[in-house]
C-alpha cells in the first residue's frame, strides 16, 4: 500500500502481478503530510489481507488511470473501502 487512498490488488501471491489502485471514493492526505501515516494505517486495518473486488471508474479528468494507478471503487464484503474508511474515522483530505 502506498498511502491512505492507494492499494495494490491481485489474485496471486506474486506482487509482480498486482495492480496499483487509487480509490475513487476516498481522498486521504499524502503519506508525508499531516495525518498521512494515520490514513495509511487505517487503510491497512480495513483492507490488508482481505478479498477486495474493484471496478475501474473514470476520474475527474475523464480517464481511468492517473499517475500509473487505476482509479477504482473497491469493495470488501459488498461495502466500498471508502465507506469503510469513513466509518473508522480515517483522516480525509488530500489535494
Amino acid at each position: 500500500m502506498g498511502d491512505g487512498d492507494s492499494l495494490c490488488v491481485g489474485d496471486s501471491p506474486d506482487p509482480t502481478t498486482w495492480i496499483e489502485v487509487r480509490l475513487a471514493d476516498f481522498d486521504a492526505p499524502e503519506l508525508h503530510a499531516a495525518f498521512g501515516a494515520r490514513a495509511k494505517a487505517s487503510l491497512e486495518d480495513v483492507a490488508l489481507g482481505r478479498a477486495a473486488f474493484c471496478t475501474a471508474v473514470r476520474g475527474r479528468n475523464g480517464r481511468v488511470q492517473v499517475y500509473d494507478r487505476v482509479i477504482a471503487v473497491c469493495r470488501i464484503n459488498g461495502q466500498s473501502i471508502g465507506t469503510l474508511l469513513r466509518q473508522v474515522g480515517a483522516p480525509q483530505g488530500g489535494r
